[in-house]
């Protein structure tokens, strides 16, 4: 019998607890949860691609049924091509259901085999953002109780050196 597979993008610049929350609760429905860290031109991320894979093995280390790959292609395509049966999505709040939504729409009529999953994070988590804790870093505020200490290091590091 084949393992349901589901894919869960995203540029996890860096990866938040919300994002781990995400992980554990589609691992839970699926098999296997493969995190993609995806590469677009568009978003000038802090991190580079491999640092960010870098961060995210780290933070799912020990989480069997878990891997980390990168992509720089269409993501219905991805899915289509490592057999997943799912996009996962997260959902914090309304504000991002528009989006959402649209690429849901999107990824459907570029692959009718690949559902998108929409998935809450946690009370505790809902709030979180990569761009508002890298805010909070850039300005000198406690990080640790959304990102793993190895993570609000690097953070601080790199917003230390001023190297992208």
């Amino acid at each position: 019998m084949e393992k349901r597979r589901a894919i869960y993008p995203g540029s996890f610049d860096p990866v938040t607890y919300g994002h781990l929350d995400l992980i554990q609760r589609a691992h839970s429905i699926f098999d296997e949860v493969i995190v993609v860290v995806a590469i677009n031109a568009d978003k000038r991320a802090l991190f580079s691609v491999r640092e960010r894979v870098d961060l995210m093995k780290r933070a799912v280390h020990g989480m069997d049924g878990v891997c980390v790959e990168s992509m720089g292609e269409l993501t219905a395509e991805y899915a289509v091509k490592r057999r997943a049966r799912a996009i996962i999505r997260g959902l914090r709040a309304t504000s991002d259901f528009d989006y959402e939504f649209q690429m849901a729409i999107t990824n459907r009529r570029l692959s009718k085999q690949v559902d998108t999953v929409f998935l809450m994070p946690s009370e505790d988590h809902f709030y979180l953002s990569s761009k508002l804790i890298k805010e909070i870093a850039t300005l000198g505020g406690e990080i640790r109780d959304y990102v793993p200490g190895f993570v609000a290091d690097a953070l601080r590091k790199k917003i230390k050196t001023g190297r992208r």
